[in-house]
């Protein structure tokens, strides 16, 4: 029988009501032992003289040890109580270990029965005989662990827990208490007897013995019980003493002076011998020959003593157990006395490798000679190639050039490595007793064979630094711990540490700004980066300076000959102008340039800047590779998440010297999207994409493995710089911003429109799977949150009426009317360009001024638009999320609202921060419309609570919304009414 719980303990009367019980539970239960133990009972009573709850159990009176506040002695005392079957007290006393309030008798009582429980959900039960013969459940057989927290528990018992006198103390003498080990073991017992109390366990048995709650006698069953008792209840446990046999044939103990063997200790056997551990009192240790050995009379007596009754029968019980875990044992239970065994050469070794661990998972301890030392240790070592010792200074080919880094096993003794003529003698070893540095020793076979073969196969380059930064390399499928050596390890050290800024990297003189303290940081970092040949992810919050950061780069590289060269930008094409302008502000004389549009050519190109857009760089991406580029920059790096896009490809096929990506969300939806910015930057780092996804992402996003999430940080931190706005004293001139959730009502339009498409969609879901489910599920969720904000927008409605009938739309009046009055200015943002241009509509004929930026607005068109913003001409800026939500400087908007809710909120905060970055003078508020219970309102429940996570593992947004089950769709999109 297997059980948790409390909750799923199913008591044959009655638990109390839950009022009762927690009334129950500021009550000092005692125990009440019973023949069988399963007739116990637990007794409330209340020190403080609070009522007890009468309806929930039996009236009776008890007698308890009470101080007496005249005279300070301990008196008897009739107190009222209410007495309680076992079965109906656990779940009250299970409850009441962390109530709130609950006594310290109750919360102690109820950590026995959480013990009771977990014993039982182990399968820790006996069946067996009462002293009057009765059938009975007990506990065991029980491991040191067990015995251990038993005796924790009794030697916490509050006083008030065993305040009855045992029975037969006089009046007027020192009263006696019950033993608190022998009450926690009885309450033990007497939930291990009640448990496999029910009438499926009568059936499956096929008699009612040991399964119904009716009492049997059985003395017949006498024999079989003792016998039970003593092979599974053994009261002991085995552990092995390695010794050396000395000359005489005598063993010389595990502390011999083995020394004294000389060489010949090398062609000497060794011998286990068994030692008994009293579980009762492990302090009792014995060999098995004694035991065995001892005669009838005072010799035995005073072994039963220590080891009891059954000493012989549980000492060959213990070492079956410790043969099950290493069958070499076996030999020992076929000799008259199971006392020792003479361990052959490959047997020794099983000892010192995988057997001992089986053995110390049993929990059978292996004791060897504290002489022989056996502190070797082994360590997998990656260092530089043969010939580059030294520290590569501007290396840009090294890692991708084809080295091969050293790898291969080290081996220590006492922290200090063997050397190479230590590990050749390992190596030549055919027994694992070695004698090294003038002392003997034990070697596991495995240490010995990686001495053998020590050499491994030789890492690549971004390998070994990967190995080098996580600790840990795949050998022969299997994971391991690795160190890096020499110059490798210090450059690791150099590069773990992004703001490490011991580089002699200053501000470019020809830079026309004053870079901040975490820019220059920055810069440093990217010029330590790509002098490497690893390129870098600059992913700050948007609004920190990345383009003034990359213009300075691009300057430093210019005053080295060997990484001068022009650079090339990719960008989206809303930031062509924005490019140019800080350029020409902030590197006057630097050649800037733009390959975009009908008349573009890349003649003469040799310094300076190129802009390109990332539909162009993919349509002539042949004409880019044909320039010797320095340094290639992919900002909004985003726009190749996708490694199997064309453009994520074509980006690929441009060579340059050093490459940068810049975003302020280097992932959005999941880790692979992560891979493919890194694998551009830094190509092989994290390796192909299959192999990235089982060794990374499935543990981290599906297992929620914090090693691995942790190991992956360690890999990647070198190479991806995050600063965020709220970090301290990265943006302390930042003005507050204020995010608020508004929750709109639907229209009776809406709902009744919200209703209806449910209930259509969700039929045509029922009867269907695979893709066509899937995009059904698309249609249902795209649906309704069209619906949520605005009947028009589902309907596609030609020339509609709009007022009055979304909530949306009426609170967006409410704030522009507000906004407006107070002379400020607002971005609004929507996923929908038709919802963009019903809202643009809808403003003009209220006579507001705004303007729309979609994806198809033309890049002059853009540049002007976001001019009469920042001038004030504009007070109103409806935006597509998709296309307007990053790279845009929108400082002049003091309110941001979103319209709608997108699925992953990075992408929310890029756009917020086209408002909310460096150069915003006021506070920025921040309105996300929310239709009440609605889709809308469970996922910006989910959002909130993974909002913490989005730099790890991050929502997927509609993809994962499709795989939901039927009903868990269902309970997600459901209308309910507003909270």
């Amino acid at each position: 029988m297997r059980i948790g719980t409390a909750d799923s303990f199913t008591p044959p009367v009655p638990a109390p009501a839950p009022a009762d019980a927690a009334a129950l539970a500021r009550c000092a239960p005692v125990f009440e032992p019973a023949d069988p133990p399963r007739a116990a009972h637990v007794v409330f009573w209340s020190p403080d003289g609070v009522d007890l709850p009468a309806r929930a159990g039996e009236a009776v009176t008890l007698t308890v040890a009470a101080p007496d506040p005249r005279t300070g002695t301990v008196t008897r005392q009739d107190v009222p109580a209410l007495r309680l079957p076992v079965a109906a007290a656990v779940p009250v006393l299970s409850r009441a270990r962390t109530a709130p309030g609950a006594h310290r008798a109750a919360a102690f009582w109820g950590a026995v029965c959480v013990a009771a429980l977990q014993l039982v959900a182990r399968g820790r039960i006996l069946p067996g005989l009462t002293a009057g013969d009765v059938d009975a459940w007990r506990v065991g057989p029980l491991d040191a662990a067990d015995i251990a927290r038993i005796r924790d528990l009794a030697h916490a018992m509050p006083p008030e827990a065993r305040a009855v006198p045992v029975a037969g103390s006089a009046p007027g003498t020192v009263l006696e208490l019950a033993d608190a080990e022998d009450l926690v073991r009885g309450l033990l017992d007497a939930i291990a007897d009640t448990m496999p109390r029910t009438p499926a366990a009568a059936r499956a048995a096929g008699t009612p013995l040991f399964a119904a709650r009716t009492p049997t006698r059985a003395p017949r069953l006498r024999p079989w019980a003792d016998d039970v008792a003593a092979g599974l209840d053994a009261g002991l446990r085995a552990s092995l003493r390695i010794e050396l046999p000395g000359a005489d044939g005598d063993s010389d103990g595990p502390d011999a002076e083995l020394d004294d063997f000389g060489e010949d200790l090398g062609a000497r056997g060794f011998r286990a011998v068994v030692q008994l551990h009293s579980l009762a009192d492990p302090t009792v240790v014995v060999d098995a020959g004694t035991l065995w050995a001892a005669r009838p009379g005072a010799d035995q007596e005073a072994l039963v003593a220590r080891l009891g009754p059954r000493a012989r029968l549980d000492a060959t019980v213990a070492v079956r157990r410790a043969a099950d875990a290493w069958p070499v044992l076996d030999r020992i239970l076929q000799q008259a006395v199971p006392d020792a065994l003479d361990l052959a050469d490959d047997e020794l070794g099983e000892l010192l490798g995988p057997a001992g661990a089986r053995l110390a998972a049993a929990g059978i301890d292996v004791h060897w000679p504290r002489k022989l030392v056996r502190s070797l240790t082994a360590k997998a070592v990656v260092g530089a190639p043969d010939g580059l010792r030294d520290e590569p200074s501007a290396r840009p080919s090294f890692f991708g050039g084809g080295a091969a880094f050293a790898f291969q096993w080290r081996l220590a003794m006492g922290g200090t490595d063997l050397t190479d003529a230590e590990m050749d003698a390992l190596a030549e070893a055919r027994r694992p007793v070695v004698r090294l540095r003038d002392q003997w020793m034990l070697v596991d076979p495995e240490i010995l064979r990686k001495a053998r073969e020590r050499d491994l196969k030789p890492l690549a380059g971004l390998d070994a630094l990967g190995a080098a930064l996580t600790g840990t390399a795949e050998v022969d499928g299997t994971r391991i711990p690795v160190e890096a050596d020499g110059w490798l390890r210090a450059l690791r050290e150099r590069i773990a540490d992004p703001d490490a800024g011991s580089e002699p990297v200053e501000a470019p003189a020809a830079l026309a700004a004053t870079l901040r303290d975490y820019q220059l940081r920055g810069l440093r970092w990217l010029a330590r980066m790509t002098e490497l040949g690893l390129g870098g992810c600059l992913a700050d919050d948007m609004g920190l300076g990345k383009t003034i950061t990359l213009i300075a780069l691009h300057l430093h590289r210019q005053t080295d000959e060997a990484t001068a060269g022009p650079t090339l930008v990719v960008c989206p094409a809303s930031l062509l102008g924005n490019w140019e302008r800080e350029i020409r502000r902030f590197a006057p004389g630097t050649a800037v340039r733009r390959f975009h549009g009908a008349r573009r050519d890349l003649a003469d190109v040799a310094d300076g800047f190129v802009l390109t857009t990332y539909g162009t760089m993919r349509r002539d991406a042949d004409a880019l590779g044909t320039v010797p580029w320095g340094l290639l920059v992919a900002d909004e790096a985003q726009h190749v998440k996708n490694p199997r896009s064309g453009t994520a490809k074509e980006l690929r096929r441009i060579p340059a010297l050093a490459r940068v990506a810049l975003t302020g969300t280097p992932v959005e939806n999941n880790l692979a999207e992560l891979w493919a910015v890194l694998d551009w930057t830094t190509p092989g780092l994290l390796g192909p994409l299959a192999a990235f996804r089982n060794r990374w992402a499935v543990p981290i996003e599906s297992r929620k493995d914090p090693a691995a999430a942790e190991r992956f940080a360690r890999l990647v931190r070198p190479f991806l710089l995050r600063r965020r706005k709220s970090d301290p004293g990265i943006a302390p001139e930042l003005p507050p911003k204020t995010e608020t959730d508004q929750p709109v009502s639907l229209t009776a339009e809406q709902a009744a429109l919200y209703e209806a498409t449910v209930r259509e969609l969700m039929a045509e879901i029922a009867g269907s799977v695979g893709i066509a489910r899937r995009g059904r599920v698309v249609k249902l969720l795209t649906g309704l949150k069209q619906i949520c904000n605005h009947p028009a927008q589902y309907l596609k409605e030609d020339k509609p009426k709009l007022t009055g009938r979304s909530g949306k739309l009426e609170l967006l009046d409410e704030l522009l009317d507000t906004i407006t009055a107070e002379g400020g200015a607002v971005l609004v943002f929507t996923q929908y360009v038709a919802m963009a241009r019903l809202i643009e509509r809808h403003l003009a004929a209220r006579g507001i001024a705004a303007q729309l930026l979609h994806g198809g607005t033309p890049v002059p068109r853009r540049e002007e638009m976001v001019r009469r913003f920042q001038d004030g001409e504009v007070p109103v800026f409806l935006l597509s999320l998709k296309a307007a939500g990053t790279g845009l400087n929108l400082t002049r908007a003091d309110h941001v609202v979103h319209f709608d809710r997108w699925w992953n909120p990075a992408v929310e905060d890029q756009a917020t921060d086209r408002a909310y970055r460096i150069g915003q003078t006021r506070p920025v508020q921040v309105h996300r419309f929310i239709a009440e219970g609605t889709i809308e309102d469970r996922i910006a429940d989910m959002l909130a609570a993974k909002r913490s996570l989005a730099d790890a593992v991050l929502s997927s947004g509609e993809a994962a919304l499709t795989e939901l089950t039927d009903a868990e769709l269902a309970s997600l999109v459901e209308l309910r009414s507003a909270r």
